[in-house]
C-alpha cells in the first residue's frame, strides 16, 4: 500500500539532493534556507486550517499519525522540496556573466 509519506518521500529526496549540491556550489544555500524556514512556518500556521476545515482530506490509513494541528506531517515535504529547488533553478538559470 502506498503512503503519503513514501510519496513525498520519493518527491523530497531525489528534489533535496540535487538542489542542495547546486545551492552549495553556488553558494546560496543560506537563503535556500531561510526561505525553507518562512514556508515550514506558513504550512504550520495554513494547513491545519485547511485540513482541519475537510478543504484537503487524508485517509487516516496512509499518513504516519504525527500530526501539526490537523495536518499530516507529510504535509511538509513539498514546502521543503519547493523552497531548495526554486533557488537551485534560479540559479541554474541565471544568465552568466562574462569574464
Amino acid at each position: 500500500m502506498t503512503t503519503y509519506a513514501l510519496l513525498a518521500g520519493g518527491v523530497l529526496l531525489p528534489v533535496a539532493v540535487a538542489s542542495l549540491v547546486v545551492l552549495v556550489r553556488t553558494g546560496a544555500l543560506l537563503p535556500a534556507l531561510v526561505a525553507v524556514g518562512v514556508l515550514l512556518v506558513a504550512t504550520a500556521v495554513f494547513d491545519p486550517v485547511i485540513v482541519g476545515t475537510g478543504i484537503v482530506g487524508y485517509d487516516p490509513g496512509r499518513i504516519l499519525g504525527i500530526r501539526v494541528g490537523a495536518a499530516p506531517i507529510e504535509d511538509f515535504a513539498y514546502p521543503i522540496a519547493a523552497g531548495l529547488a526554486l533557488p537551485a533553478l534560479w540559479q541554474l538559470l541565471a544568465p552568466r556573466k562574462r569574464a
